[in-house]
Protein backbone atom coordinates (compact mmCIF):
# COMPACT_ATOMS: atom_id res chain seq x y z
CA UNK A 1 0.00 0.00 0.00
CA UNK A 2 1.38 3.65 -1.08
CA UNK A 3 0.43 5.75 1.84
CA UNK A 4 2.65 8.37 0.63
CA UNK A 5 5.22 8.92 -1.94
CA UNK A 6 8.22 6.28 -1.62
CA UNK A 7 11.64 7.74 -2.41
CA UNK A 8 13.31 7.09 -5.72
CA UNK A 9 16.11 4.97 -5.38
CA UNK A 10 17.60 5.51 -8.81
CA UNK A 11 20.63 7.54 -9.22
CA UNK A 12 19.85 11.10 -9.78
CA UNK A 13 20.34 13.32 -12.28
CA UNK A 14 22.79 16.13 -11.28
CA UNK A 15 20.77 19.56 -12.56
CA UNK A 16 23.09 22.21 -14.26
CA UNK A 17 19.96 24.83 -13.22
CA UNK A 18 18.93 25.44 -9.68
CA UNK A 19 15.31 24.14 -9.07
CA UNK A 20 13.24 27.61 -9.69
CA UNK A 21 14.64 27.29 -12.67
CA UNK A 22 14.51 23.46 -13.91
CA UNK A 23 10.24 24.44 -12.55
CA UNK A 24 9.99 27.09 -14.62
CA UNK A 25 11.51 25.21 -17.28
CA UNK A 26 9.32 22.84 -17.21
CA UNK A 27 6.25 24.79 -16.87
CA UNK A 28 7.26 26.67 -20.15
CA UNK A 29 7.87 23.70 -21.97
CA UNK A 30 4.63 22.58 -21.13
CA UNK A 31 3.28 25.94 -21.93
CA UNK A 32 4.88 25.82 -25.33
CA UNK A 33 3.39 22.67 -26.05
CA UNK A 34 -0.07 23.51 -24.76
CA UNK A 35 -0.16 26.58 -27.01
CA UNK A 36 1.75 24.93 -30.27
CA UNK A 37 -1.00 22.39 -30.06
CA UNK A 38 -4.19 24.09 -29.07
CA UNK A 39 -4.26 27.69 -30.53
CA UNK A 40 -1.75 27.14 -33.33
CA UNK A 41 -2.91 23.76 -34.55
CA UNK A 42 0.47 22.46 -34.43
CA UNK A 43 0.64 18.46 -35.08
CA UNK A 44 1.71 17.42 -31.49
CA UNK A 45 4.88 15.58 -32.66
CA UNK A 46 6.57 19.29 -33.88
CA UNK A 47 5.37 20.64 -30.36
CA UNK A 48 6.64 18.19 -28.16
CA UNK A 49 10.17 18.76 -30.27
CA UNK A 50 9.50 22.61 -29.43
CA UNK A 51 8.91 21.82 -25.92
CA UNK A 52 11.92 19.45 -25.42
CA UNK A 53 14.06 22.07 -26.61
CA UNK A 54 12.24 24.92 -24.67
CA UNK A 55 12.79 22.87 -21.48
CA UNK A 56 16.66 22.27 -22.54
CA UNK A 57 17.19 26.04 -23.29
CA UNK A 58 15.74 27.12 -20.51
CA UNK A 59 17.47 24.65 -18.04
CA UNK A 60 20.61 25.84 -19.01
CA UNK A 61 21.77 22.45 -21.03
CA UNK A 62 24.10 22.01 -24.09
CA UNK A 63 21.88 22.33 -26.63
CA UNK A 64 23.27 19.27 -28.46
CA UNK A 65 22.75 17.09 -25.35
CA UNK A 66 18.88 18.24 -25.35
CA UNK A 67 19.00 16.52 -28.89
CA UNK A 68 20.51 13.53 -27.91
CA UNK A 69 18.19 13.34 -24.93
CA UNK A 70 15.02 13.87 -27.25
CA UNK A 71 16.38 11.41 -29.54
CA UNK A 72 17.37 8.92 -27.39
CA UNK A 73 14.03 8.86 -25.97
CA UNK A 74 12.62 8.62 -28.88
CA UNK A 75 14.60 5.75 -30.12
CA UNK A 76 14.19 3.93 -26.82
CA UNK A 77 10.04 4.61 -26.72
CA UNK A 78 9.42 3.79 -30.67
CA UNK A 79 11.78 0.35 -30.48
CA UNK A 80 9.10 -1.02 -26.91
CA UNK A 81 6.48 0.62 -28.06
CA UNK A 82 5.94 1.31 -31.75
CA UNK A 83 6.21 -2.37 -33.19
CA UNK A 84 3.44 -3.42 -30.46
CA UNK A 85 1.14 -0.53 -32.22
CA UNK A 86 2.01 -1.58 -35.87
CA UNK A 87 0.96 -5.29 -34.82
CA UNK A 88 -1.89 -3.97 -33.06
CA UNK A 89 -2.54 -1.98 -36.00
CA UNK A 90 -2.44 -5.10 -38.16
CA UNK A 91 -4.68 -7.13 -35.99
CA UNK A 92 -7.44 -4.67 -35.43
CA UNK A 93 -7.91 -4.34 -39.03
CA UNK A 94 -8.26 -7.76 -39.28
CA UNK A 95 -10.81 -8.18 -36.89
CA UNK A 96 -12.54 -5.05 -38.90
CA UNK A 97 -12.53 -6.15 -42.35
CA UNK A 98 -13.50 -10.14 -42.15
CA UNK A 99 -16.77 -8.68 -40.34
CA UNK A 100 -15.93 -10.30 -36.81
CA UNK A 101 -16.53 -6.74 -35.02
CA UNK A 102 -19.99 -7.31 -36.69
CA UNK A 103 -20.00 -10.85 -35.14
CA UNK A 104 -19.38 -9.98 -31.65
CA UNK A 105 -21.56 -6.69 -31.82
CA UNK A 106 -24.76 -9.21 -33.59
CA UNK A 107 -24.40 -12.15 -31.25
CA UNK A 108 -24.02 -9.79 -27.61
CA UNK A 109 -27.11 -7.34 -29.23
CA UNK A 110 -29.40 -10.51 -29.88
CA UNK A 111 -29.10 -12.23 -27.04
CA UNK A 112 -29.71 -8.88 -24.65
CA UNK A 113 -33.13 -8.44 -23.69
CA UNK A 114 -34.33 -4.26 -23.91
CA UNK A 115 -33.38 -3.75 -20.32
CA UNK A 116 -29.69 -4.86 -20.69
CA UNK A 117 -29.09 -3.15 -23.62
CA UNK A 118 -26.94 -0.10 -22.02
CA UNK A 119 -25.23 -3.26 -19.95
CA UNK A 120 -24.43 -5.17 -23.10
CA UNK A 121 -23.69 -2.26 -25.56
CA UNK A 122 -20.51 -1.29 -22.76
CA UNK A 123 -19.38 -5.05 -23.43
CA UNK A 124 -19.46 -4.31 -26.97
CA UNK A 125 -17.79 -1.17 -26.46
CA UNK A 126 -15.05 -2.85 -24.28
CA UNK A 127 -14.45 -5.90 -26.63
CA UNK A 128 -13.81 -4.44 -28.89
CA UNK A 129 -12.14 -1.31 -28.03
CA UNK A 130 -9.76 -3.90 -26.28
CA UNK A 131 -7.41 -4.60 -29.57
CA UNK A 132 -8.68 -1.40 -31.43
CA UNK A 133 -7.73 2.14 -30.89
CA UNK A 134 -10.52 4.14 -29.76
CA UNK A 135 -11.24 6.33 -32.94
CA UNK A 136 -11.12 2.90 -35.12
CA UNK A 137 -13.80 1.31 -32.60
CA UNK A 138 -15.87 4.70 -32.66
CA UNK A 139 -16.46 4.35 -36.62
CA UNK A 140 -17.25 0.36 -36.30
CA UNK A 141 -19.81 0.72 -33.52
CA UNK A 142 -21.55 3.95 -34.61
CA UNK A 143 -23.69 2.40 -37.08
CA UNK A 144 -24.36 -0.46 -34.72
CA UNK A 145 -25.61 2.38 -32.12
CA UNK A 146 -27.78 3.83 -34.10
CA UNK A 147 -29.47 0.42 -35.20
CA UNK A 148 -30.01 -1.00 -31.77
CA UNK A 149 -31.50 2.44 -30.79
CA UNK A 150 -33.75 2.94 -33.60
CA UNK A 151 -34.75 -1.17 -33.25
CA UNK A 152 -35.18 -0.80 -29.55
CA UNK A 153 -36.84 2.66 -29.85
CA UNK A 154 -34.37 3.99 -27.62
CA UNK A 155 -31.70 7.35 -27.40
CA UNK A 156 -28.70 7.10 -28.53
CA UNK A 157 -27.12 8.67 -25.64
CA UNK A 158 -28.54 5.97 -23.25
CA UNK A 159 -26.85 3.31 -25.80
CA UNK A 160 -23.48 5.14 -26.60
CA UNK A 161 -22.75 6.14 -23.95
CA UNK A 162 -22.21 2.93 -22.44
CA UNK A 163 -20.42 1.58 -25.62
CA UNK A 164 -18.00 4.87 -25.31
CA UNK A 165 -17.52 4.30 -21.45
CA UNK A 166 -15.85 0.82 -22.73
CA UNK A 167 -13.76 1.97 -25.43
CA UNK A 168 -12.31 4.69 -23.62
CA UNK A 169 -11.58 2.81 -20.38
CA UNK A 170 -9.79 0.02 -22.88
CA UNK A 171 -7.57 2.87 -24.47
CA UNK A 172 -6.54 4.70 -21.04
CA UNK A 173 -6.26 1.69 -18.73
CA UNK A 174 -5.37 -1.52 -21.33
CA UNK A 175 -2.38 -2.38 -23.34
CA UNK A 176 -1.59 -3.03 -26.15
CA UNK A 177 -3.62 0.84 -26.27
CA UNK A 178 -0.40 3.12 -26.78
CA UNK A 179 -0.93 5.21 -23.60
CA UNK A 180 -0.58 2.41 -21.32
CA UNK A 181 2.34 0.84 -23.17
CA UNK A 182 4.29 3.79 -23.52
CA UNK A 183 3.32 4.49 -19.47
CA UNK A 184 4.61 0.88 -18.44
CA UNK A 185 7.57 1.51 -21.02
CA UNK A 186 8.39 4.34 -19.21
CA UNK A 187 8.27 3.75 -15.36
CA UNK A 188 9.70 0.16 -15.89
CA UNK A 189 6.32 -1.82 -15.29
CA UNK A 190 5.49 -5.03 -15.54
CA UNK A 191 3.25 -5.09 -18.52
CA UNK A 192 1.02 -8.32 -17.42
CA UNK A 193 0.46 -7.55 -13.88
CA UNK A 194 -0.41 -3.85 -15.23
CA UNK A 195 -2.75 -5.63 -17.62
CA UNK A 196 -4.51 -7.65 -15.09
CA UNK A 197 -4.71 -4.74 -12.67
CA UNK A 198 -5.94 -3.10 -15.88
CA UNK A 199 -8.80 -5.00 -16.25
CA UNK A 200 -10.13 -4.94 -12.61
CA UNK A 201 -10.10 -1.13 -12.94
CA UNK A 202 -11.74 -1.14 -16.06
CA UNK A 203 -14.87 -3.25 -15.03
CA UNK A 204 -16.25 -1.57 -12.51
CA UNK A 205 -15.47 2.36 -13.71
CA UNK A 206 -17.14 1.02 -17.18
CA UNK A 207 -20.33 0.37 -15.21
CA UNK A 208 -20.44 3.79 -13.24
CA UNK A 209 -19.50 5.93 -16.38
CA UNK A 210 -21.46 3.58 -18.83
CA UNK A 211 -24.95 2.09 -18.02
CA UNK A 212 -25.57 3.84 -14.90
CA UNK A 213 -24.33 7.47 -15.73
CA UNK A 214 -26.22 7.14 -18.99
CA UNK A 215 -29.36 7.47 -17.03
CA UNK A 216 -28.86 10.91 -16.60
CA UNK A 217 -27.03 11.66 -19.47
CA UNK A 218 -30.15 10.31 -21.06
CA UNK A 219 -32.57 13.34 -19.46
CA UNK A 220 -30.11 15.85 -19.93
CA UNK A 221 -29.48 15.01 -23.98
CA UNK A 222 -32.35 13.12 -25.25
CA UNK A 223 -31.17 12.46 -28.73
CA UNK A 224 -33.70 9.71 -30.64
CA UNK A 225 -31.61 7.76 -33.34
CA UNK A 226 -33.35 9.27 -36.39
CA UNK A 227 -31.43 7.97 -39.56
CA UNK A 228 -28.33 9.11 -39.83
CA UNK A 229 -27.18 5.76 -40.31
CA UNK A 230 -28.04 3.30 -43.03
CA UNK A 231 -27.51 -0.23 -40.86
CA UNK A 232 -27.37 -1.90 -44.25
CA UNK A 233 -23.73 -1.56 -44.51
CA UNK A 234 -21.11 -3.61 -46.28
CA UNK A 235 -21.08 -7.32 -44.75
CA UNK A 236 -19.09 -9.58 -45.81
CA UNK A 237 -20.68 -13.32 -46.89
CA UNK A 238 -18.95 -14.82 -44.60
CA UNK A 239 -17.99 -14.08 -41.02
CA UNK A 240 -15.69 -16.08 -38.25
CA UNK A 241 -18.10 -17.39 -35.74
CA UNK A 242 -18.63 -15.77 -32.67
CA UNK A 243 -16.46 -17.88 -30.62
CA UNK A 244 -13.36 -18.06 -32.82
CA UNK A 245 -13.92 -14.25 -32.69
CA UNK A 246 -13.82 -13.97 -29.39
CA UNK A 247 -11.44 -16.41 -28.48
CA UNK A 248 -8.68 -14.43 -30.86
CA UNK A 249 -9.59 -11.08 -29.79
CA UNK A 250 -8.68 -12.63 -26.01
CA UNK A 251 -5.94 -14.59 -27.27
CA UNK A 252 -2.25 -11.87 -26.56
CA UNK A 253 -4.33 -11.21 -23.60
CA UNK A 254 -4.58 -14.75 -22.05
CA UNK A 255 -0.65 -14.76 -22.76
CA UNK A 256 0.52 -11.68 -21.41
CA UNK A 257 -1.64 -13.00 -18.19
CA UNK A 258 -0.30 -16.30 -18.66
CA UNK A 259 3.25 -14.83 -17.73
CA UNK A 260 2.53 -13.00 -15.52
CA UNK A 261 1.01 -15.95 -13.42
CA UNK A 262 3.87 -17.58 -14.49
CA UNK A 263 6.32 -15.33 -12.56
CA UNK A 264 4.10 -15.73 -9.44
CA UNK A 265 3.42 -19.52 -9.36
CA UNK A 266 6.51 -21.35 -11.40
CA UNK A 267 9.57 -21.50 -10.70
CA UNK A 268 12.65 -19.63 -12.52
CA UNK A 269 14.68 -21.77 -15.14
CA UNK A 270 12.37 -24.13 -15.76
CA UNK A 271 11.04 -25.62 -19.36
CA UNK A 272 7.30 -24.01 -18.25
CA UNK A 273 8.50 -20.94 -17.01
CA UNK A 274 10.72 -19.84 -20.30
CA UNK A 275 7.85 -20.52 -22.56
CA UNK A 276 5.60 -18.78 -20.67
CA UNK A 277 7.90 -15.51 -20.87
CA UNK A 278 8.60 -16.02 -24.12
CA UNK A 279 5.12 -16.36 -25.48
CA UNK A 280 3.62 -13.55 -23.08
CA UNK A 281 6.26 -11.09 -23.96
CA UNK A 282 3.96 -8.66 -25.93
CA UNK A 283 5.95 -8.54 -29.39
CA UNK A 284 5.48 -12.31 -29.03
CA UNK A 285 1.84 -12.48 -27.33
CA UNK A 286 0.87 -9.96 -30.24
CA UNK A 287 3.17 -11.73 -33.39
CA UNK A 288 1.05 -15.00 -32.28
CA UNK A 289 -2.70 -13.09 -32.29
CA UNK A 290 -2.14 -11.72 -35.69
CA UNK A 291 -0.83 -15.13 -37.16
CA UNK A 292 -3.65 -16.51 -35.84
CA UNK A 293 -5.53 -13.74 -36.67
CA UNK A 294 -4.81 -14.34 -40.30
CA UNK A 295 -6.08 -17.76 -40.80
CA UNK A 296 -9.33 -17.15 -38.23
CA UNK A 297 -10.26 -13.80 -39.94
CA UNK A 298 -8.56 -14.18 -43.05
CA UNK A 299 -8.43 -16.73 -45.03
CA UNK A 300 -11.45 -18.94 -42.94
CA UNK A 301 -13.94 -15.87 -43.79
CA UNK A 302 -12.62 -16.80 -47.84
CA UNK A 303 -9.80 -13.95 -47.97
CA UNK A 304 -7.40 -14.74 -50.67
CA UNK A 305 -3.76 -14.51 -49.78
CA UNK A 306 -3.42 -11.14 -51.69
CA UNK A 307 -6.62 -9.67 -50.06
CA UNK A 308 -4.65 -10.57 -46.71
CA UNK A 309 -1.41 -8.93 -47.47
CA UNK A 310 -3.70 -5.66 -48.77
CA UNK A 311 -5.66 -5.80 -45.02
CA UNK A 312 -2.09 -5.67 -43.59
CA UNK A 313 -0.71 -3.62 -45.52
CA UNK A 314 -3.44 -1.00 -45.10
CA UNK A 315 -3.54 -0.85 -41.42
CA UNK A 316 -0.27 0.99 -41.20
CA UNK A 317 -0.35 4.15 -42.47
CA UNK A 318 -2.99 5.41 -40.80
CA UNK A 319 -0.83 4.59 -37.37
CA UNK A 320 2.33 6.32 -38.46
CA UNK A 321 1.45 9.81 -36.65
CA UNK A 322 0.32 7.82 -32.98
CA UNK A 323 3.72 6.04 -33.67
CA UNK A 324 5.65 9.32 -34.27
CA UNK A 325 3.57 11.40 -31.30
CA UNK A 326 4.23 8.34 -28.91
CA UNK A 327 8.01 8.41 -30.26
CA UNK A 328 8.07 12.24 -29.53
CA UNK A 329 6.39 12.23 -26.17
CA UNK A 330 9.32 9.79 -25.02
CA UNK A 331 11.09 12.24 -26.02
CA UNK A 332 9.88 14.99 -24.28
CA UNK A 333 10.05 12.52 -20.98
CA UNK A 334 13.53 11.65 -21.80
CA UNK A 335 14.69 15.71 -21.69
CA UNK A 336 12.68 16.34 -18.47
CA UNK A 337 14.66 13.39 -16.63
CA UNK A 338 17.85 14.44 -17.83
CA UNK A 339 17.50 17.89 -16.94
CA UNK A 340 16.50 16.82 -13.74
CA UNK A 341 13.23 18.28 -13.36
CA UNK A 342 11.64 14.95 -12.60
CA UNK A 343 13.91 14.61 -9.81
CA UNK A 344 13.09 18.03 -8.54
CA UNK A 345 9.21 17.26 -8.96
CA UNK A 346 9.49 13.80 -7.28
CA UNK A 347 11.35 15.09 -4.42
CA UNK A 348 8.68 17.99 -3.91
CA UNK A 349 6.12 15.49 -3.86
CA UNK A 350 8.06 12.93 -1.25
CA UNK A 351 8.03 15.75 0.58
CA UNK A 352 4.68 16.89 0.30
CA UNK A 353 3.42 13.36 2.02
CA UNK A 354 0.51 13.09 -0.87
CA UNK A 355 -0.22 9.66 -2.04
CA UNK A 356 1.83 9.27 -5.12
CA UNK A 357 -1.06 8.14 -7.00
CA UNK A 358 -3.19 11.16 -6.54
CA UNK A 359 -0.51 13.42 -7.93
CA UNK A 360 0.40 10.84 -10.87
CA UNK A 361 -3.39 11.89 -11.84
CA UNK A 362 -3.20 15.33 -11.22
CA UNK A 363 -0.37 15.54 -13.25
CA UNK A 364 -2.18 13.78 -16.09
CA UNK A 365 -5.28 15.40 -15.50
CA UNK A 366 -3.60 19.19 -16.16
CA UNK A 367 -1.49 17.94 -19.37
CA UNK A 368 -4.96 16.20 -20.45
CA UNK A 369 -6.56 19.55 -20.00
CA UNK A 370 -4.11 21.63 -21.70
CA UNK A 371 -2.73 19.38 -24.87
CA UNK A 372 -6.39 17.41 -25.46
CA UNK A 373 -4.38 14.52 -25.99
CA UNK A 374 -4.66 11.44 -23.89
CA UNK A 375 -1.47 9.91 -25.37
CA UNK A 376 0.65 13.28 -24.47
CA UNK A 377 -0.49 13.56 -20.83
CA UNK A 378 0.43 9.49 -19.97
CA UNK A 379 4.22 9.43 -21.80
CA UNK A 380 4.97 13.10 -19.94
CA UNK A 381 3.15 12.32 -16.39
CA UNK A 382 4.86 8.92 -16.71
CA UNK A 383 8.35 10.97 -17.61
CA UNK A 384 7.44 12.75 -14.92
CA UNK A 385 6.45 10.58 -11.93
CA UNK A 386 9.46 7.97 -12.93
CA UNK A 387 11.94 8.95 -10.69
CA UNK A 388 9.21 7.66 -7.96
CA UNK A 389 8.10 4.59 -9.75
CA UNK A 390 12.30 3.76 -9.28
CA UNK A 391 11.58 2.70 -5.71
CA UNK A 392 8.04 1.08 -5.96
CA UNK A 393 7.46 -2.67 -5.73
CA UNK A 394 6.20 -3.63 -9.02
CA UNK A 395 2.70 -3.98 -8.36
CA UNK A 396 2.49 -0.01 -7.17
CA UNK A 397 4.23 1.10 -10.52
CA UNK A 398 1.55 -0.68 -12.10
CA UNK A 399 -1.07 1.06 -9.92
CA UNK A 400 0.90 4.14 -10.85
CA UNK A 401 0.35 3.59 -14.83
CA UNK A 402 -3.12 3.25 -14.21
CA UNK A 403 -3.78 6.10 -12.20
CA UNK A 404 -1.77 8.19 -14.95
CA UNK A 405 -4.29 6.21 -17.16
CA UNK A 406 -7.43 7.48 -15.22
CA UNK A 407 -6.24 11.38 -15.40
CA UNK A 408 -5.48 10.97 -19.08
CA UNK A 409 -8.78 10.92 -20.15
CA UNK A 410 -10.45 13.43 -17.65
CA UNK A 411 -12.71 15.88 -19.11
CA UNK A 412 -12.46 16.03 -22.89
CA UNK A 413 -13.38 18.92 -24.32
CA UNK A 414 -13.12 21.59 -27.71
CA UNK A 415 -8.84 20.88 -27.76
CA UNK A 416 -9.58 17.11 -28.31
CA UNK A 417 -10.06 15.56 -31.43
CA UNK A 418 -12.16 12.48 -29.79
CA UNK A 419 -14.29 15.34 -28.48
CA UNK A 420 -15.78 16.52 -32.03
CA UNK A 421 -15.43 12.89 -33.35
CA UNK A 422 -18.50 12.32 -30.87
CA UNK A 423 -20.13 15.49 -31.17
CA UNK A 424 -20.43 15.09 -35.27
CA UNK A 425 -21.09 11.47 -35.23
CA UNK A 426 -23.93 11.50 -32.66
CA UNK A 427 -25.16 14.87 -33.94
CA UNK A 428 -24.73 16.96 -30.86
CA UNK A 429 -24.32 20.54 -30.21
CA UNK A 430 -21.44 21.65 -28.63
CA UNK A 431 -22.99 22.10 -25.18
CA UNK A 432 -24.69 18.53 -25.48
CA UNK A 433 -21.08 16.91 -25.96
CA UNK A 434 -19.97 18.78 -23.25
CA UNK A 435 -23.17 17.49 -20.55
CA UNK A 436 -22.92 13.65 -22.36
CA UNK A 437 -19.27 12.60 -23.73
CA UNK A 438 -17.02 15.44 -21.58
CA UNK A 439 -18.91 14.18 -18.41
CA UNK A 440 -18.54 10.85 -19.02
CA UNK A 441 -14.88 11.26 -19.46
CA UNK A 442 -14.82 12.66 -16.31
CA UNK A 443 -16.99 10.26 -14.35
CA UNK A 444 -14.55 7.29 -16.33
CA UNK A 445 -11.46 9.04 -14.64
CA UNK A 446 -12.43 9.89 -11.28
CA UNK A 447 -14.13 6.39 -10.72
CA UNK A 448 -10.96 5.12 -12.32
CA UNK A 449 -8.67 6.39 -9.91
CA UNK A 450 -11.16 5.61 -6.93
CA UNK A 451 -10.76 1.84 -8.39
CA UNK A 452 -7.06 2.27 -8.19
CA UNK A 453 -6.71 4.08 -4.65
CA UNK A 454 -9.08 0.84 -3.69
CA UNK A 455 -6.84 -1.82 -5.42
CA UNK A 456 -3.74 -0.07 -3.34
CA UNK A 457 -5.28 -1.15 0.22
CA UNK A 458 -5.01 -4.51 -0.87
CA UNK A 459 -1.71 -4.58 -2.67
Amino acid sequence: MISSLATATGDPVEAVAGTGQLVTAALVGIAVLVVAITFFKVHPFLALILGSLTVGAIAARDMLDVVDSFSTGVGDTVSGVGVLIALGAMFGKLLADSGGADQIVDTIVGRSSPRMLPWSMAAIGAIIGLPMFFEIGLVLLMPVIFLVAKRAERSIISLGIPALAGLSAMHGFVPPHPGPLAAIDAVGANLGLTLGLGILVAIPTIVVSGPVFARFADRWVPVPAGDLYDASSDKRERRPSFAATLATVLLPVVLMMAKAFGDILVDEGTTLRSVLDFIGEPFVALLIAVIVAIFTFGIATGMSKDEVSDVLSSSLPPIAGIILIVGAGGGFKQTLIDTGIAQVVAEFVEDSGVSVLLIAWLVAVVIRLATGSATVATVTAAGIMKPIADGLPAGEVSLLVLAIGAGSVFFSHVNDAGFWLVKEYFGLSVGQTIKSWSIMETVLSVSGLLAVLALDVVI
